[in-house]
């Protein structure tokens, strides 16, 4: 019931809570999910593969509306690398001069969140990690990265996913500390360190309709053009490459990027390790320390001296400080990734060579 007594219809307090929704400026409906535009899809392929292998990142811009993160527009970041300080400066000025222009024409220019390309998704490294971290923590958490892999969409489907950092990762990056205490404390697992959420792309109503007209060719191809119409391809016709049954090499190629991050992930623990035995070193010695500072003190007593004190003993001997388990992490969560990818094209590969098999006989 409204304020002027009159009953109020489910279709008035859908829309309320729309409005509110689309007012939210304080951040008090969580993302769900992400929206983007197919022309903000086909601007970060085209950035993406024009610079590959070689990474590219660019900003995001949109609106959060009722827990949607909507993705309207997008532009390139300057330069794949940027190692001196001029270029971070030119790069920086660029993003603001890029964003005074947009709202000059009336274009949305609220930033929601970046993207970046990877090769065979490899992503998960430090730089992302400080990135997105600024961008959660400048935004209230409503910022995403979408990692666009340019590799996998040239053998597949097109690969586009949406991540930002748990609150749990949040609290242990903001006290820049990675012990064995910290994650304990905040829960936190290679697992947990990202959120993906769900992506759809929305298209207008005079894109989709073009869609539906490209699936016919007579419509797209002019009547006076002299071409064998059986030859010709529709652009919107299956493709049947999936069915071949050649081992793709992208497997193999992930299988050594694998290989790589299990060597690192070796390297990681030994050195855990060598600090774990370096502390029991150290403890042995404050040990045997201590039992020598009791016994002369016995003997102290004996002859009526005070005895010394025995913080002296912990003073003398510092336990060596507890590596980051920041990397061990992320190579972890790496190698989770590298495993999910594995599993998602072996298992197809196998199963069309069992059924070529079956047909066979």
């Amino acid at each position: 019931m409204s304020a002027s007594g009159t009953p109020t219809t489910p279709k008035e307090t859908l829309s309320n809570v729309n409005v509110t929704a689309a007012l939210d400026v304080e951040g008090n409906f969580p993302l769900e999910s992400v929206q983007i535009d197919g022309l903000v899809v086909l601007k970060i392929i085209k950035h993406c593969r024009e610079f590959f292998p070689s990474p590219v990142t660019g900003q995001l811009l949109g609106l959060d509306v009722n827990g949607v993160l909507e993705v309207t527009n997008c532009f390139p970041f300057p330069g794949a690398k940027a190692e001196d300080e001029n270029e971070l400066v030119d790069g920086a000025r660029y993003q603001v001069d890029m964003m005074r222009c947009l709202r000059e024409v009336n274009v949305d220019n609220n930033t929601v969140g970046w993207y970046q390309s990877t090769y065979l998704g490899s992503f998960v490294t430090h730089k992302l990690i400080e990135t997105q971290y600024n961008y959660q923590q400048t935004f209230n958490n409503k910022s995403v990265v979408i990692v666009h892999d340019v590799s996998r969409s040239t053998h597949s489907n097109l690969s586009l996913r949406a991540f930002r950092f748990s609150q749990a990762f949040m609290e242990a990056q903001k006290e820049d500390k990675f012990t064995t205490e910290s994650l304990i404390k905040n829960k936190l697992t290679f697992s947990n360190i990202f959120e993906e959420l769900p992506i759809t792309v929305k298209n207008s109503h005079l894109v989709t309709a073009l869609l539906h007209s490209l699936d016919d060719y007579e419509h797209v191809i002019p009547k006076s053009a002299s071409l064998d119409k059986e030859k010709v391809v529709s652009p919107l016709s299956p493709n049947f490459d999936t069915l071949e049954l050649s081992l793709d090499p992208y497997i193999e190629k992930n299988l050594e990027f694998l290989l790589e991050s299990v060597e690192e992930h070796t390297q990681e623990q030994n050195t855990y390790a060598f600090w774990q035995r370096s502390v029991a070193r150290e403890q042995t010695k404050i040990q045997v320390a201590l039992q020598k500072r009791k016994q002369e003190n016995v003997s102290r007593l004996a002859s009526g001296l005070e005895p010394l004190p025995e913080d002296d003993i912990h003073k003398n001997h510092k336990l060596p400080a507890e590596p980051s388990r920041l990397d061990s992490l992320l190579i972890t969560s790496q190698i989770n990734n590298y495993c999910k990818q594995l599993n998602q094209y072996s298992g197809p590969t196998l199963g069309k060579l069992f059924i070529s098999g079956e047909l066979q006989k």
